[in-house]
């Protein structure tokens, strides 16, 4: 018996064109569509659409599929990058991946390939869906390094039940076997690292494109000034490049990282050692919540990570209608305003909220 129709979101890479080799093994009527998502000309080379679509192709033609293509651009703009820059602008620091996940390719996508005729969706996220308790729920891929539920938190349960996830109990290592034995054109290609569909490109002079950068001071913890940062919006909390800042004088031979923004007056604040107590939170902030099944608790006790691939920490998490505050077991370094922190029980994904502010050590 044929099973129903899916359609592949087939971006050119390895982990996509795996995924659709799978269904077509377990015998889905499988068809492909290739999502063009930004549509401003590159001089540099950092948007590589064109290659992405030609590998597509390729790979369509060797499963012998359809392959469809589709322009989102307008969507991409006005419900992903617009909020992108809103953060920058307010000082935050946003996941773009995030909302591109719940914008575009488990909203836009998904809704354009029902209307093509396809009963399902797949993508090559590294993730794992169950039915269990009446419904969809999310969990962590068999690979911890590679597990993409972070990003995935802001999908809801009616999405996800349209959703299959191909590669949830491989491995990357795997991945590229069955791509090299099946004789994928891509099963060499190197994985994207860039902005969810802007590609690889150098972020600051990209970023100045949209936002006018403030200079400002660079300062310590006791407000001397050690230097000029070209723009809050190209740096983020923990982070030890591009500062410009040596050797000073009277300080100690140990790199400097920024602790924090004083937004205000617009400097920057940092400070010496990897560890610093400036740097860490035993408890955060967050709003806009989103729960993947039913609503939340008053209370739970879970685990949780900040940023992806972080090991999941112990938390105490309490919720009110604006939002929650999350205790942790450990005190942790660089909880970031505007980035998502997701929350975690025996490997199921619940759900996560935005961070918005950090208590003190």
């Amino acid at each position: 018996m044929q099973r129903a129709k899916v359609m592949v979101g087939l971006s050119g890479g390895v982990d996509s064109a795996v995924a659709a080799l799978l269904l077509k093994c377990q015998g889905w009527q499988v068809s492909a569509l290739f999502m063009k998502n930004w549509e401003e000309d590159d001089a540099e080379g950092f948007c590589a659409a064109a290659e992405d679509l030609a590998m597509a192709k390729a790979v369509a033609e060797k499963l012998e599929i359809p392959l469809h293509s589709v322009n989102f651009a307008s969507e991409y703009w006005d419900r992903v990058f617009d909020e992108f820059l809103r953060e920058y602008a307010a000082g935050r620091t946003p996941n773009p991946d995030v909302l591109c996940n719940r914008e575009i390719k488990f909203s836009a996508f998904l809704d354009h390939a029902l209307d093509l005729g396809a009963t399902y969706i797949a993508t090559g996220h590294y993730a794992r869906l169950r039915w269990q308790a009446d419904q969809w729920q999310l969990y962590q891929a068999a690979d911890p390094d590679k597990d993409q539920t972070y990003f995935l938190y802001q999908v809801g349960e009616a999405q996800l039940a349209r959703t299959l996830f191909p590669l949830g109990d491989l491995s990357k290592p795997e991945v590229r076997g069955l791509a090299e034995l099946s004789g994928l054109p891509n099963y060499q290609r190197k994985d994207s690292t860039g902005i969810c569909f802007i590609g690889e490109r150098r972020f600051n002079r990209f970023l100045r494109n949209y936002l006018p950068a403030q200079p400002g001071e660079i300062v310590d913890p006791e407000g001397r000034v050690l230097g000029e940062h070209q723009g809050l919006m190209f740096h983020t909390l923990g982070q030890r490049r591009g500062m410009g800042l040596g050797g000073q004088k009277d300080s100690e031979e140990l790199p400097w990282f920024v602790v924090d923004k004083d937004l205000a007056r617009n400097r920057l604040i940092v400070a010496q050692g990897h560890d610093h107590p400036l740097l860490l939170s035993p408890a955060l902030n967050a709003g806009q919540i989103h729960w993947i099944n039913g609503q939340p608790p008053e209370q739970l006790q879970c685990q949780a990570r900040l940023r992806h691939r972080q090991p999941l920490q112990d938390a105490q998490v309490r919720f009110s209608q604006n939002g929650c505050r999350v205790d942790f077991a450990q005190p942790q370094r660089a909880a970031t305003p505007g980035q998502s922190i997701v929350f975690y029980r025996n490997g199921q994904c619940l759900g996560g909220a935005i961070i918005e502010s950090r208590e003190p050590l």
